[in-house]
């Protein structure tokens, strides 16, 4: 990547502490609003957990087959302090991400305070996925205009 197309680049990164309900759907969310969007070139997303979990949540697994994004194949995967030092927006989920210091980031950062899917019944999940999914379009409708 040229020097001039990664100051044009926004990247976003999508933190929780096991990386495996509530990030990994907002990241799934994101992806597709980027390919909607035709936002390839302009932007980056990244996501991971501060202490991982070993596999994404069977709950959210289920919940977002319903919407046709499938999370079977994924692993919850550790975001390191410098991926989110190198972030124009941090976005936390409401759970406690202390290790990646909020006083580091670069960028913004945003807590959205979602709860969390895990164990939850089959409702309740989808519908923090809906609020998820709300919340992802709401932010590249705010970010869009930037790119």
């Amino acid at each position: 990547m040229t020097e001039s197309t990664e100051s044009e680049t926004l990247r976003i990164a999508f933190v929780c502490v096991q990386n495996a309900g509530r990030s990994q759907m907002v990241y799934s969310f994101a992806q597709r609003e980027v390919e909607q969007r035709g936002l390839e070139d302009a932007t980056e997303l990244i996501t991971g957990g501060t202490r991982p979990a070993d596999h994404v949540h069977d709950e959210v697994v289920r919940a977002m087959r319903v919407v046709g994004i499938d999370l079977s194949g994924r692993t919850p995967r550790e975001i390191t302090f410098e991926e989110t030092q190198e972030s124009d927006y941090v976005i936390t989920m409401g759970c406690s991400a202390d290790d990646v210091c909020p006083a580091g980031w670069a960028g913004e950062s945003r807590d959205w305070n979602l709860n969390d899917p895990d164990g939850k019944s089959a409702a309740e999940v989808g519908r923090i996925r809906n609020e998820v999914e709300r919340r992802v379009t709401d932010l590249f409708d705010e970010v869009e205009p930037q790119l």
